[in-house]
């Protein structure tokens, strides 16, 4: 029945296309666009990464660029994926970053990090790359009752809070993941990232979303609902804040390095 529901839904731009695909990507951000109540779900998210960043002339790097338009928001962004998409600066994939030590004022990731095959490579890469006082800031999934049961049977990609091992098998670009990654890393396994990446303080994990991008149908799916009800969703979830424990379906997470 949720599988039928899923076809149903699906957006038609994509319906059919592998997601591992640069022309999915480029077709996402042409839904981001003409979405507006998804598209202020990612102008909140780019206001929260702009706000974070540390003053300084140093750049900052995106990474997995993708579908966005958070260059909009800051400018002189260095944007990066994985794919050959048309608006990237760079082509990487985080485990071999192009840069000097301590060249990065900060690393920036939207929807990102949980694809990473190899966390602690990458961490590494990052500990080495952002300078003192610089920032790795991440919206990432977040494991809570309500986003387990949405994400293990309403999402594509994996969720899997019960992993052992912070990687996973490598596989197309987008389609191989682990939605619970950065719940893992940086809640679960806290002590062990703490240990390893002493480097690193968890300046803030805020809880959020338990609706707004689910009834949005994000970049897979037709909206569930009009533009204009944005206001009341936004209301509703800051009326719920207290339960976010339960509820949030994503979280804003805020690293800071140290000296």
């Amino acid at each position: 029945m949720i599988t039928i529901l899923k076809s149903m839904l699906s957006h038609p731009l994509t319906k059919g296309l592998s997601i591992d695909d640069p022309k999915t990507t480029q077709l996402r951000k042409k839904i981001i666009l003409e979405k507006p109540f998804l598209k202020r779900i990612y102008e909140e998210w780019y206001m929260f990464i702009a706000s974070s960043l540390p003053q300084g002339k140093e750049p900052i790097l995106e990474l997995g660029s993708g579908a966005g338009f958070l260059r909009e928001f800051i400018p002189g962004l260095i944007a990066s994926d994985i794919l050959q998409l048309a608006d990237v600066d760079i082509i990487l994939d985080g485990y071999s970053l192009p840069f000097r030590n301590s060249a990065l004022r900060g690393i920036i990731m939207v929807n990102v990090f949980h694809h990473l095959c190899r966390p602690k490579v990458f961490l590494k890469e990052a500990t080495r790359c952002v300078q003192p006082a610089g920032v790795l800031l991440m919206i990432e999934p977040w494991v809570t009752p309500w986003s387990r049961w949405v994400y293990q049977r309403l999402h594509h990609e994996p969720f899997l809070p019960q992993a052992q091992d912070w990687g996973f098998e490598r596989g197309g670009p987008l389609s191989a993941a682990n939605g619970a990654l950065a719940w893992i890393v940086f809640d679960r396994d806290r002590k062990l990232f703490e240990t390893d990446f002493s480097e690193w303080k968890i300046q803030e994990i805020k809880l959020i979303m338990p609706f707004r991008y689910l009834v949005s149908g994000g970049v897979s799916l037709k909206n569930l609902v009009p533009g204009w009800s944005y206001p009341f969703w936004k209301n509703l979830e800051k009326i719920l804040q207290p339960h976010m424990h339960k509820l949030a379906m994503f979280a804003q997470i805020s690293l800071v390095r140290q000296d």
